[in-house]
């Protein structure tokens, strides 16, 4: 039976030895933001397609994460395959696109095969290359420089150093065409539905709220009794006062109801105008759910009323509300 592997102290050298070398090169790399930098940015925000980024074996998985942070950072981008390109995806290449290649050696026999054609159709070429001497580099319209002193791999073969640097000019790029283009974070919120910043800065307080006869509310007139009623009935531990035209004069909570037992005051005589509290804290229903959440936690309160602009009532809204909504 095989003995089982193990880890010695060693590895952790080696380990913090990777970190070092490659942390190393990414540091370089800040030399050669230069103009040729500019240059490949300038030629991308002149598009009018849009961007193909490719590789070949470990740069085209960096070429597929470019393409996907570009895409979700607002320049629409896709990945490439250079071999399916050579047989028939070259297709999809127009002469408004801007195609970017991702090559260490600068010479990748797939995508020297389609650089040709692709420079032919009139697409704009971005090389990313560890040499800016090599075929791929001098055929480009702009150059950048991902060379690296040597891989972290103690062999020196295995791509490491070197997929890390293009990595990294590729956050570059994408991050100062995101700068820009002024792409903020709502447009991140909009290519991002799904994820919870989505929903903090797509959900707004009209989304979520209670509406209509789900509203709790009760005259101005109305007895104590009254307003517990609406508040057990409604369940949203509180109830709007309003007047004649739903314009809201105060808010009855849970909280009011249990000072209000202390006093030992009459329920059926007593008026809930007499002991609610007035001027409460409302909200608009176009502001997004997240500024509801900045208020109820800077008030320290649990729920809230939801008023157009002339203070007319039209929503209402607790805490549980926005959990549901996993707006926090």
């Amino acid at each position: 039976m095989k003995k089982p592997l193990t880890a010695t102290p060693q590895a952790l050298v080696l380990a913090r030895e990777v970190i070092n070398i490659e942390a190393a090169a990414v540091q370089a790399l800040t030399q050669r933001i230069d103009d040729n930098f500019l240059r490949a940015l300038n030629i991308i925000l002149s598009c009018e397609g849009r961007v193909i980024v490719s590789g070949m074996g470990k740069s085209g998985h960096i070429a597929r994460k470019i393409a996907a942070t570009m895409s979700s950072t607002g320049t629409p981008a896709y990945f490439v395959h250079p071999a399916e390109a050579s047989h028939g995806d070259l297709g999809m290449i127009t002469s408004m696109d801007v195609f970017i290649a991702l090559s260490y050696s600068g010479e990748s026999d797939e995508l020297m095969t389609i650089v040709p054609v692709i420079k032919r159709q009139g697409a704009r070429l971005i090389s990313l290359t560890g040499n800016p001497k090599s075929t791929l580099a001098l055929a480009a319209d702009a150059h950048l420089d991902g060379s690296v002193a040597k891989e972290a791999c103690p062999m020196g073969l295995a791509p490491t150093t070197s997929t890390t640097a293009a990595l990294v000019l590729g956050d570059a790029l994408a991050m100062a065409l995101l700068d820009a283009k002024g792409f903020g974070e709502e447009d991140f919120a909009r290519s991002h539905p799904g994820g919870s910043l989505g929903r903090r800065l797509l959900t707004h307080v009209r989304d979520i709220m209670h509406s209509g006869k789900k509203i709790p509310s009760v005259a101005q007139h109305a007895m104590l009794s009254d307003a517990v009623l609406e508040i057990s009935r409604k369940g949203l531990g509180m109830t709007a006062i309003v007047d004649e035209t739903q314009h809201v004069l105060g808010i009855y909570t849970d909280g009011d109801l249990r000072r209000t037992l202390e006093k030992r005051l009459d329920f059926n005589t007593t008026p809930v105008n007499a002991v609610m509290s007035r001027n409460p804290r409302s909200i608009n229903p176009d502001a997004l759910a997240v500024e509801a959440v900045r208020v109820m936690e800077e008030r320290n309160i649990s729920q809230i009323l939801v008023v157009d602009n002339n203070n007319k009532l039209v929503g209402a809204l607790n805490m549980h509300d926005l959990l549901r909504a996993k707006v926090i």
